[in-house]
């Protein structure tokens, strides 16, 4: 090459360079070639091509297949804040081996995953030699001289008829198909449908095709990107921009049995708080004290329940996490005394940034310990947040972690605060574009130091987990509440999330369910909305509509951005105080006039009623990792056109939510999937797999129960611990074929369930010999106050001759509306009725 010869700009290919030359960046294409070793171990196996790049395959269990590359053969350290420390791995005895002509084949038992020699390609098939998953191109890199490793990349094949669904906190269609999504947690106020990326990141998604499901989970904090079939209709691809390629393959063949693998291998959430699942009620920002004793009083007078007011950045002093504004809170510990007392618990939020403050503690001790993050150079990493200047706490340091848990010890022990939310831990920075940190700003990593393109997604994940692990060490025997907008995959073991800051619209309500599924079943089954919108507000009727939907979401909270302008902080602070004065926008139950209050009263007595059936939906998926909500593909895999149906859903194993996300709509068409149900209001029977026509009624959700299902009911309780509850009510839904249900229940607070102080109650039911029984098996030492359960039958067929409890006669009761009552013990072992007329279908 002549050396006056003009340079390409940019970076240039190694192949394409001279030696003599210099450019803006060189790099480097890795990708496998022909296969050169393997190296086997009983469950990890390692395939080394010729140009040194490796595959590593490791079974961790017979339905769970872990694989890496390393493009030079080292393998980085293996350090995951996602997977659970608690997680075991539980690989077959034996593995099968053998080596073929092009190929090698591994057997697990459950799964043969085949590797070509040629360039390292992998297919995955079931025991019966169906196809899982293939790669299409495979898995490729680039490095450069400057920028280090900037892109790795797999390719899959994408079958014709596969769908694709999970990937968390993504507000567009629920079938991922056609769309291209990134992961990089962001602030994104007042989003839209099309908005991409939001506040979190799980790279973990669901395939379905021909009937089976598999997951790929790919854990790597990086920035990264999916490409579901959007550019090539036959390929899905991911994208990482730094780090390892390190993915698992989680094999179903069910959609549910892969969400339970995904909670197995990430961890499964603590038993939250009873009074956590009540209704709650937020604004930005209640204060002064006497305004929020104010909206408390309202609750109590008006009769609607309530369980929890919160308080947002204003209760605190400038902006100061972990201080009060002692001119608006001059004593919090009494004022939250005296709203337990009736009640109500206290939550407050905290948030990351730190103000730059020679007089306030925090400050001077981060400074002191260099607990805070710092740029490359050393420079302290300082922006604007609420506070005009902050500095941020790096939550990857474990000493770090256990000072900031240590600094709650006031708010929780002395003055009562009852739960904690972390927001603004993208980490968000105000006035730039970027909206975070830049690239640079180190982080330790647990020991394995590193800068922020690795740390960001992370960043407020490790937040939640240091306010968790805290608050544990503070009061180790009660059930902390954390919640947080900023996480990645494995959030789910130290907080609740949200959908952030949404808009008050109907489009809005349609992504509130479609979020709140994805998140469901993406590990985050603790989720909600704010409810009515965040910026904005909205009218009755939305707001009602959203009451109703958010009433089967385990986090049920209203929340509403006021008169506030969103990013103002200290510097608009005078004015906000301004508008507040002048005008105060409000978003309580109601604000709305009082038709409009009564229906929202009804959607929360309908939350309180159903509290014990909700509650064990939340003890499953703490135990068992089963998705609170559920997308409706779920109920039936099979049946395709269930996708189709993306704001509907399941909540729990048996009732079925169709939301209602227009305005004005007196009609709708509700597809049910295969089998039978019941409409909840009217106990009419319905047969699934078709499409029904039903009457919207302005105060009530179209709600379907599955045949078989026992629910159980509270009364209506203004708070969770009002009344000492004498009478359990189960909801029986009559099935000939046998269904399962349960019912757990304990102190609701407190940590004796895990010493076997909790009641689960294991019913099943169906038709035998012309006798309809229903049996109970119980398990646990909580003794419950109740000692009667009222049973509530639905469906039963005409021409009952005989009903016995435990063998002995007891007589039904009809009731007015087609239904039957049984009082029974509360440890009955079987009610029994004889059949002596024609079975329904």
């Amino acid at each position: 090459m002549e050396k006056d010869r003009p340079q390409p700009s940019g970076p240039v290919a190694f192949s394409d360079t001279d030696p003599s030359a210099r450019y803006d960046d060189v790099f480097y294409d890795f990708a496998p070639d022909r296969l050169r070793s393997v190296q086997r171990e009983p469950h990890r196996f390692r395939f080394l091509a010729h140009n040194r790049l490796c595959l590593e395959i490791e079974i961790v269990a017979a339905d769970l297949l872990r694989f890496r590359y390393a493009v030079d053969g080292l393998f980085q350290p293996d350090q995951s804040y996602a997977v659970d420390p608690a997680f075991q791995a539980s690989p077959p005895q034996e593995a099968g081996w053998r080596e073929l002509e092009d190929h090698f084949e591994i057997d697990t038992g459950e799964l043969r995953c085949r590797i070509d020699k040629e360039r390292l390609l992998v297919s995955v098939y079931d025991r019966e030699g169906r196809l899982i998953n293939r790669d299409g191109g495979g898995f490729s890199a680039r490095r450069t001289i400057l920028q280090g490793t900037t892109d790795l990349r797999v390719e899959k094949e994408c079958r014709e008829d596969e769908l694709f669904f999970g990937m968390g906190d993504k507000p567009g269609p629920l079938n991922l198909r056609g769309q291209q999504l990134e992961n990089w947690n962001t602030d994104a106020f007042s989003y839209g449908a099309a908005t991409d990326p939001l506040y979190k990141s799980i790279p973990f998604f669901f395939g379905l095709s021909g009937g089976q499901a598999y997951g790929i989970f790919v854990d790597n904090p990086h920035r990264s990107r999916f490409d579901f079939a959007a550019t090539d209709p036959q390929t899905v691809s991911w994208n990482l921009s730094g780090g390892e390629m390190n993915y698992y393959l989680l094999y179903g063949p069910s959609l549910l049995r892969v969400a339970q693998r995904y909670h197995d291998l990430t961890g499964k959430p603590a038993l939250p708080p009873l009074w956590s699942l009540g209704f709650q009620q937020c604004r930005w920002s209640y204060y002064p004290e006497e305004r929020v004793r104010e909206v408390c009083r309202e609750f109590r007078e008006r009769r609607i329940p309530c369980d929890a007011i919160y308080l947002d950045i204003d209760y605190m002093d400038g902006y100061r996490c972990f201080t009060w504004d002692r001119h608006h809170f001059p004593q919090p510990a009494q004022m939250i005394s005296d709203l337990r007392e009736q009640g109500f618990q206290t939550v407050v939020m905290i948030d990351p940034g730190i103000k730059v403050d020679p007089d306030y503690r925090v400050y001077r001790e981060g400074l002191r310990h260099d607990y805070f993050c710092r740029r490359t150079d050393g420079e302290l990493m300082t922006g604007p947040v609420w506070p005009q200047a902050c500095v941020f706490p790096d939550f990857t340091d474990p000493e770090v972690r256990k000072w900031w848990g240590d600094l709650y010890r006031e708010l929780y022990l002395e003055h009562g605060v009852a739960g904690f939310w972390n927001d603004m831990n993208e980490p968000a920075v105000f006035l730039v574009n970027r909206k975070t940190f830049p690239d640079g700003v180190r982080h330790a990593f647990d020991g394995h130091s590193t800068d922020h393109r690795r740390a960001h997604n992370v960043y407020g994940q490790q937040m939640s987990r240091a306010t968790r692990e805290g608050l544990q060490r503070l009061a180790p025997s009660r059930r902390p509440l954390v919640i947080t907008r900023a996480t990645y995959s494995g959030g789910q073991r130290h907080a609740w999330v949200w959908t952030g800051d949404n808009t008050a619209s109907w489009e809005h309500l349609r992504i509130a369910s479609r979020q709140c599924q994805r998140l469901s079943i993406s590990g985050f089954s603790f989720v909600g909305s704010d409810i009515g919108g965040f910026a904005g507000q909205p009218d009755g009727e939305l707001f009602v509509r959203w009451m109703q939907l958010a009433a089967f979401h385990p986090f049920f909270r209203v929340h509403s951005m006021g008169n506030n302008v969103d990013g103002a902080g200290e510097v608009m602070g005078d004015l906000i105080q301004q508008q507040e004065k002048a005008h105060r926008i409000d978003q309580e139950p109601w604000s709305f006039g009082p038709e409009f209050e009564a229906q929202a009263r009804e959607a929360i007595e309908l939350r309180y009623r159903l509290l014990p059936y909700l509650y064990t939906a939340v003890w499953e998926n703490h135990e068992l990792g089963l998705p609170v909500l559920r997308s409706l593909i779920f109920a039936d895999q099979s049946d395709l056109k269930l996708a189709e149906y993306e704001e509907a859903f399941l909540c729990g194993e048996h009732l079925l939510v169709w939301p209602i996300g227009e305005a004005g709509l007196r009609e709708t068409q509700v597809y049910l999937p295969q089998g039978g149900w019941y409409d909840y209001w009217t106990g009419e029977q319905l047969k699934g797999g078709q499409s029904i026509g039903r009457e919207v009624d302005a105060g009530q959700i179209p709600l379907f129960v599955r045949a078989g299902a026992i629910l159980p009911h509270y009364p209506v309780q203004q708070h969770v611990f009002e009344k000492k509850i004498e009478l359990l009510s189960l909801k029986v839904y009559f099935s000939e074929a046998p269904v399962e249900s349960s019912h757990y229940a304990d102190a609701g607070e407190g940590l004796g369930y895990l010493k076997g102080e909790f009641q689960l109650s294991r019913f099943r039911q169906g038709v035998e010999d012309r006798r309809w029984h229903l049996k109970q098996a119980r398990e646990g030492n909580y003794r419950p106050s109740w000692s009667q359960c009222e049973l509530i039958l639905w469906g039963l067929p005409a021409g009952l001759a005989e009903s016995r409890v435990d063998g002995r006669i007891a007589p039904l009761s009809a009731l007015a509306d087609g239904s039957y009552r049984l009082t029974v013990p509360v440890d009955f072992q079987e009610v029994e009725l004889e059949l002596s007329g024609d079975l329904r279908e």
